[in-house]
């Protein structure tokens, strides 16, 4: 099974979607570089609107995401509730 991964810039706005995929992604790593967090999941990333506003206490656009984001790996399956990348066979 390959890895997927997601990169955004290292910043404040960041700060919770890389927390809440953490969280929702226990097999997930975060490696952090100037200007940048790369996460690495084996096979399977989600990210989920309703932890991200959770941990910021208002509403969230899993659009926002795209501001920050750097490139990403794997299919991409999204919708208004969560985003997921993977590897289909």
């Amino acid at each position: 099974m390959s890895n997927v991964f997601i990169a955004f810039q290292a910043n404040e706005e960041s700060r919770p979607v890389v927390e809440a995929i953490l969280a929702d992604n226990p097999d997930a790593v975060a490696v952090e570089s100037p200007g940048m967090v790369k996460i690495d999941a084996p096979g399977r990333l989600t990210i989920r609107r309703e932890t991200i506003e959770n941990l910021i206490g208002t509403r969230f656009d899993l659009q926002q995401i795209q501001v920050n984001l750097i490139t990403l790996s794997g299919h991409l399956d999204e919708d208004d509730d969560q985003f997921t990348l993977s590897w289909k066979h």
